[in-house]
């Protein structure tokens, strides 16, 4: 084993940098070392890239970024939840403290102690090898890509947000933003037993992809009147459940517009701004249920479970591969290319 690794490290806004570091060491709360194979570029890295902060959380050091990651294990300390050598695994990025009333009860994405991959100052996974708990690992089966394992966290995502939703068998979904949390969204909905699932977006590439896999309307946003469309498509009604997969102020507006009344707004974006206008009016009078929702909980296995039975495709999404000496350009690339890439992988 190697002492050192190379790692792109963000050490300011656009100033990325392919750099050695030491090769993480084994203790027994990071007892599996990764060999890490693909990382997916997230909306959040490229974030941190152009802005040097996400939310509350700012780039106060130099950081590796990366939190989608699979990848093989070459060395385990002790039991390691039964994980050997060879293995490749998808890692789930977030790490809890098991003990407080929130791991306690089985909604650990809110423990105040997660140790998030990526979330300065933790490091993430755009290097060569990685340490991880190995509770927080999940065996790939056999033929599925370490590309399709890297994008298990952003299905994860949108498992979360159809569970969280309580989409269930005939409900109709309208989901505004068909980027990769939108499409896993969408497959997650489906496979939540929705029937009618409307996608609206403003890039022709991502509508393609939503049709592909399974949208049963696709719109235009910008050809088109979305919420005009939505409510058309519905007979006046609105639907079931409308997700905000755009982390965009207007898509935030719209979803509580075309859910019908009594629906739910099942929020899943991240907008950049942190105190929007919302019609509160409309949320009483028509008693909306708006619901957050902080990443995930128990949802690698099902998420694994289905790609592997082959009803989620994540493969598909993945459009655009790049080294890890390009991570930086691969950057640059996601941000200024949207019409041309549905999702990035860094190959370290």
């Amino acid at each position: 084993m190697p002492d050192s690794m190379k790692a792109a490290v963000l050490h300011h806004v656009h100033d990325m940098r392919i750099e050695r570091v030491p090769v993480p060491q084994l203790s027994p709360e990071r007892d599996v070392l990764v060999r890490v194979r693909s990382v997916g570029i997230c909306g959040s890295d490229v974030h941190f890239f152009e802005r040097g902060a996400i939310g509350n959380i700012r780039l106060q050091q130099p950081t590796i970024m990366g939190h989608e990651a699979a990848g093989e294990v070459v060395e385990v300390l002790g039991d390691a939840c039964g994980l050997r050598p060879g293995d490749r695994v998808a890692v789930e990025p977030g790490y809890t403290c098991r003990r407080c009333e929130f791991c306690r009860s089985g909604r650990y994405n809110l423990c105040p102690d997660v140790v998030f991959l990526a979330a300065p100052p933790v490091h993430g996974a755009f290097c060569e090898y990685l340490a991880w708990p190995s509770d927080f690992m999940f065996r790939l089966p056999e033929g599925m890509s370490l590309d399709e394992g890297a994008m298990i966290e952003p299905l994860a995502v949108g498992i979360s947000a159809a569970r969280r939703a309580g989409v269930g068998p005939g409900d109709s979904v309208a989901v505004l933003g068909a980027g990769p949390i939108g499409l896993t969204t969408l497959q997650a909905a489906i496979a939540h037993g929705a029937t009618c699932v409307i996608v609206s977006d403003l890039v022709p590439m991502r509508l393609e992809a939503a049709a592909r896999l399974g949208a049963t309307d696709v719109i235009d946003a910008s050809q088109a009147d979305a919420e005009a469309a939505i409510m058309e498509l519905t007979d006046g009604r609105g639907v079931d459940v409308a997700f905000e997969c755009a982390g965009a102020v207007p898509a935030l507006q719209m979803a509580m517009r075309v859910a019908r009344n009594g629906g739910t707004v099942q929020l899943v974006g991240m907008p950049a701004e942190q105190h929007p206008q919302i019609p509160l009016y409309e949320i009483i009078n028509r008693e909306l249920d708006v619901l957050g929702l902080f990443r995930y909980a128990g949802c690698y296995p099902p998420a694994i479970a289905l790609v592997e039975a082959g009803r989620v495709d994540v493969e598909s999404l993945v459009t655009r591969h790049f080294d890890l000496d390009d991570t930086a350009d691969a950057m640059r690339f996601v941000s200024e290319h949207k019409d041309e890439v549905i999702k990035a992988v860094v190959h370290p």
